[in-house]
């Protein structure tokens, strides 16, 4: 009798288990609202990546900027030290 109970609720269970898995919907298709979002994230990284491409051309030029503005200013401070020389040696 205990054999008899053993195995109709394995086989109740296993066959609960079984509906479970049916019901649930394991495919290995990606439903219409999956690839849907999945081309939505794919738009978003597309458009993310090419906003990251303009900010670092955009830091590349700022880079420039101050390089060049860097090399004036150090330019600017050899031109003063120049004058200042200049002049101690004028008096």
């Amino acid at each position: 009798m205990r054999n008899v109970v053993k195995k109709s609720t394995t086989l109740i269970l296993g066959g609960l288990l079984t509906a479970s898995f049916v019901l649930s919907g394991c495919t290995s298709r990606a439903s219409e609202e999956e690839m849907k979002q999945l081309s939505d994230l794919q738009a978003e990284v597309a458009s993310l990546n090419k906003d990251i491409s303009q900010k670092e051309r955009d830091k590349a030029a700022l880079e420039r900027e101050v390089a060049e503005k860097d090399g004036k200013l150090q330019q600017c401070s050899k031109d003063r030290d120049l004058v200042k020389s200049r002049l101690q040696n004028w008096k």
